[in-house]
């Protein structure tokens, strides 16, 4: 099977792959098993037929210019896929260029799409506290469970939002972390992991009342105020007052 050096020798010098962009694992230092493959981006000239390929050693995901510039970004339906150019390497680059720049685009927020990000997540985040809260208080456990477990992904996605930063896939989240950590001590990695783990158990109502009642000035300093007072009297609710 041909090795990701020799791939990269063979699609190196081929002037119809005019970027290659290294993501996953082997393009964040310290990440890397003995079962991480090479996750590559190919961008390659229009009308160029060229192989994606998958296997145990190279996934080769393949894209005209075109098609690269809007993939990850709002609107493109792979949006989810942002974070992949977090830290990528580009391995090979227009004369000007030009994809290092796309790769930098994808892998940050813009001020105005941090803003839009952070209130959908922080709305998200304060409907699934208030539900977690409510089965908390109901002696509902499997909602507990669950709606704690809900409380997460959008939380996170805020706390990024509020850096400018893409959420990290969870596989990196505590590398992410440690290695480029947020502001506050309470977002931490030391701080911040064990309250999500407990986020997402039995003790949830608990934990989910900590993260809201530690976000919250922050968010206000964000200019979401209004976000968290939509929530009327139950936002004293879910503070625990």
């Amino acid at each position: 099977m041909e090795t990701f050096e020799d791939f990269m020798a063979r699609i190196g010098p081929d002037p119809a792959v005019t970027g290659v962009v290294l993501s996953g694992s082997q393009a964040r230092e310290g990440t890397a098993t003995a079962h991480s493959d090479h996750d590559v981006y190919l961008i390659v000239a229009e009308g160029v037929a060229y192989e994606p390929r998958r296997d145990e050693l190279v996934d080769a995901v393949v894209m005209t210019l075109e098609q690269f510039r809007g993939h990850a970004l709002p609107g493109s339906g792979t949006e989810w896929n942002r974070y992949a150019f977090a830290y990528a390497k580009v391995l090979k680059d227009t004369g000007d260029g030009l994809i290092a720049s796309l790769v930098t685009a994808k892998a940050t927020l813009t001020p105005g799409e941090a803003d839009a990000v952070g209130r959908e997540a922080l709305g998200v985040f304060l409907n699934s506290a208030y539900r977690c809260l409510k089965n908390g208080r109901d002696g509902n456990r499997v909602g507990v469970l669950l709606d704690g477990a809900e409380t997460v992904p959008s939380y996170l996605a805020y706390v990024f939002a509020l850096h400018g930063r893409v959420r990290p896939y969870n596989k990196y989240l505590e590398w992410e972390l440690r290695h480029h950590p947020l502001g506050p001590a309470s977002w931490s990695a030391g701080e911040l992991l064990p309250r999500l783990e407990a986020a997402l158990s039995a003790e949830a109502p608990a934990a989910v009342r900590v993260l809201l009642n530690d976000l919250e000035p922050y968010a206000r300093a964000a200019g979401h105020g209004d976000v968290l007072d939509s929530w009327g009297e139950d936002l004293a609710f879910m503070r625990g007052a």
